[in-house]
């Protein structure tokens, strides 16, 4: 008994050790949004749900190994027992109710939190919004190993940083220009996919201010580890002067510096552009704009890797 209680020490420092060096948090359980509120209410009903399964289960298990024990006389054996209808019915019923309880919790939430369904706060039609109530557009673009922003209504585009008003629904149009990627704010909920070619829909909130880890939550290739971006929630003031600062930026995003962007790299500071116009998003979609080429010949980046496909 002694050396079971060590091995398992053992493997529970491990376990800690490794969640410390990975840096394991439970931020999906601190949630910045409504989205991500009820996602962590779901994922909290599931796991008290499968404890009325795991917590009896475990206890019947520790009282049947402790009763019939070798040195408990009191404990009959029973050879020619072979069937009972009231066992049966508790065996089956209580899993069966608790699959149909969670299968309903997984139905409700699939609907609710449809990625491309408007919040619940929001009305269907924008034209009885005041302007600070309209969902903020914002379109996607995942890059060898970056992500794009582009803001159409203000003309302005963000790279690595992403910055959104506090309290009002942001509503993205997400695309990649390469290869498969997952776009995922964890504070915030619904990680959804990004791929080329195709225009995915997603719809957010904050409903506080900070700064929240935003990351890709699919493996695109050797920068897959360093594609992570920030992401503001700032209140009303200070998105318009955010987005003020970027109209009045010197660096302008056209085709060509799309394509020069577009190459692949890593840990590329995050910057802001004035947008040329507002079709760039949909020439990306209809891949009228390919990436641009690796790096120059003879003139190696140190932050660019191979690509490697899905």
């Amino acid at each position: 008994m002694s050396d079971i209680r060590r091995r398992l020490a053992r493997m529970g420092a491990t376990t800690a050790l490794g969640c410390g060096l990975s840096g394991c948090t439970l931020r999906v359980l601190d949630p910045a949004g409504p989205v991500g509120m009820q996602e962590r209410t779901i994922l909290l009903n599931a796991f008290v749900v499968m404890l009325v399964i795991i917590v009896p289960t475990m206890a019947a298990t520790l009282a049947f190994v402790w009763w019939y024990r070798p040195g408990n006389p009191r404990a009959v054996r029973r050879p020619h027992w072979s069937f009972s209808g009231r066992v049966e019915i508790v065996t089956w019923s209580i899993p069966l109710l608790t699959v149909m309880f969670l299968g309903g919790i997984a139905w409700i939430g699939s609907h609710d939190l449809d990625p491309a369904r408007l919040l619940a706060a929001t009305p269907l039609s924008d034209k009885t919004l005041s302007d600070k109530e309209k969902p903020l557009e914002v379109q996607v673009v995942s890059l060898d190993w970056k992500w794009l922003f582009l803001y159409p209504e203000a003309r302005v585009a963000s790279l690595n940083r992403l910055v959104i008003p506090v309290g009002r629904p942001v509503r993205f149009s997400l695309t990649s220009a390469s290869v498969w990627n997952g776009f995922f704010v964890p504070r915030l909920g619904s990680m959804i996919y990004t791929m080329s070619g195709m225009t995915t829909r997603l719809n957010l909130q904050a409903n506080r201010e900070g700064s929240f880890l935003g990351l890709s939550s699919h493996l695109s290739g050797d920068g897959f580890a360093d594609m992570t971006f920030e992401t503001r929630a700032v209140p009303d003031t200070a998105f318009a002067a955010w987005i003020g600062g970027a109209q009045a930026s010197t660096d302008t995003l056209d085709d060509e510096a799309y394509r020069a962007l577009s190459r692949q790299s890593s840990k590329v500071p995050p910057r802001t552009y004035r947008l040329a116009d507002d079709g760039l998003f949909d020439r990306i979609v209809a891949q009228a704009l390919p990436p641009g080429p690796g790096p120059v010949s003879g003139r190696p980046d140190p932050t660019v890797s191979p690509r490697q496909g899905n």
